[in-house]
């Protein structure tokens, strides 16, 4: 690690005290141990450059699952002033709207407990995956400009779901001011016919079972009981929002002579947030977190339409609908009481969850007692915890939490670390049914390859961003 200050706050949280250029101190949610275990990895170090650009609010956060990323660590939260601040591709990485959403049920584990293996095989033959994948939807130009205006709110339109599910994402599944105007012809071209798809890498479908209840209240709200079968999907805009990413990190890295303000990093390539770039970046972005939207929205109709066909009930019938849908990867516009007053922010959250609190505006009602629900998935052999939003982190973190586990090898190191394993067949043992598209996938992500989920979650409990509702074990999944 680099030798960047640290000063213990808590038993959550450390400080790296301004220095140099740095306009606000940092703040990194951890543990004792995951402060001692960063060993080489130069995200501390990340989470100062990104206190050294213009307008930034507070400060700048790392959540307990961040590690080393492109410009802001994967796990950083900013916020800067829309009038004075920037906007930052690096702050919200190229997955643009990576995201997961949770699909509950009515189905007992004990119900299918030995048809897991037939239901894994189904998915993988019925959902795209992998490097490169396609679609089962081919669009025209014109169409898919619609896609990225209208997000999820096309894919329901066109027959994948129901109204009821947009009320569970996120922004409603749209996020405003999309201008595919803003977007490459290579973004379009490598999007029109990756819709629908799965993904490769970290990307999953997994079935899992609701194995311990935490907040008994918060999980009736949110339709979950022990013992029973839920889904969870992860996946996010594939080549289109990376090539959106792509396209304004070559164009603004080739503007930093003109910003007029020193960058420690190229790779916090940046514009003025008001400025026509910044603009221009923030509109294609929108598009990106559209497409996304749309794309875990159609994942989830065929998950849907698979187990009715595997099971040979109806979807109604099996009790499957949507928990909630959450993002990642993204910048948006918010509206925050600092020192008094309230300021419109862009608050990025790159590899971070939105952990909206209870009474919350932007909150549907059903959710405006509980807090937003809040996904974070863990490896492929562990499963996920579903928590809920809180006051403190709408005051200390601008509304965020942590967004997974947060890796601790590279996937080249995982890769090595895995030679001549038999990964599927170690799943299988621990209870996981693992399919995969590509050779390589399951030995990148290995369990090992992660930090404890059980360790992350327990931070941000503690320090009071998101409060444990449930935890869910997995016992099968579908990869790229």
């Amino acid at each position: 690690m680099s030798r960047i200050p640290l000063e213990r706050i808590d038993a959550c949280r450390w400080r790296i005290p301004p220095s140099g250029d740095m306009r606000v101190p940092g703040i990194i949610y951890a543990s004792e141990e995951m402060i001692g275990g960063l060993g080489s990895d130069e995200s501390p170090k990340q989470v100062a450059n990104v206190a050294c650009l213009p307008g930034i609010v507070e400060y700048s956060l790392a959540m307990p699952d961040m590690h080393w990323g492109y410009g802001f660590p994967i796990g950083g939260v900013a916020a800067f002033d829309c009038d004075e601040g920037i906007v930052s591709p690096g702050g919200v990485g190229y997955d643009i709207n990576c995201g997961c959403r949770l699909m509950t049920t009515r189905i007992a584990y004990g119900e299918i407990r030995d048809r897991i293996p037939e239901l894994v095989g189904a998915l993988f033959r019925d959902i795209p995956t992998g490097v490169g994948s396609r679609g089962a939807t081919k669009l025209t130009v014109s169409e898919e400009k619609k896609v990225l205006k209208e997000g999820a709110r096309w894919a329901v339109r066109n027959g994948y779901g129901t109204e009821e599910d947009l009320l569970s994402t996120e922004d409603g599944g749209r996020m405003e001011g999309a201008d595919p105007e803003a977007v490459s012809p290579r973004a379009l071209e490598r999007g029109r016919e990756q819709l629908g798809t799965l993904g490769s890498g970290n990307h999953f479908l997994e079935i899992e079972v609701v194995e311990e209840i935490f907040d008994p209240a918060a999980a009736a709200a949110f339709g979950m009981e022990e013992g029973r079968v839920a889904v969870m999907i992860h996946s996010g805009s594939r080549g289109f929002g990376y090539q959106v990413c792509d396209d304004f990190l070559a164009r603004m890295v080739k503007n930093i002579p003109r910003l007029g303000f020193p960058l420690p990093d190229r790779q916090l390539a940046c514009a003025p947030f008001r400025s026509a770039e910044g603009r221009e970046y923030f509109s294609a972005m929108a598009c990106a977190a559209n497409y996304a939207w749309a794309n875990r929205q159609m994942l989830m109709h065929w998950t849907r339409e698979t187990f009715g066909h595997v099971l040979k009930r109806s979807p109604r019938d099996l009790g499957m609908g949507l928990l909630y849908d959450v993002c990642h990867n993204i910048a948006k516009v918010e509206e925050y009481d600092i020192g008094g007053r309230k300021r419109k922010l862009c608050v990025h959250r790159k590899g971070a969850t939105r952990a909206f609190p209870p009474g919350h505006e932007a909150l549907p009602g059903r959710f405006r007692r509980t807090g937003q629900p809040v996904l974070i998935p863990g490896d492929m052999g562990t499963g996920s915890y579903v928590l809920a939003g809180t006051d403190v982190a709408y005051r200390d973190t601008f509304g965020s939490t942590c967004h997974g586990a947060g890796r601790v090898m590279s996937r080249t190191q995982a890769m090595k670390s895995s030679r001549g394993r038999a990964v599927a067949r170690e799943m299988a043992q621990r209870g996981v049914t693992v399919l995969a598209a590509g050779r390589g996938t399951l030995h990148e992500e290995i369990p090992e390859a992660y930090k404890r989920i059980d360790e992350v979650v327990d931070v941000v409990h503690r320090a009071g961003l998101s409060r444990k509702v449930a935890r869910l074990r997995a016992v099968g999944c579908i990869k790229g």
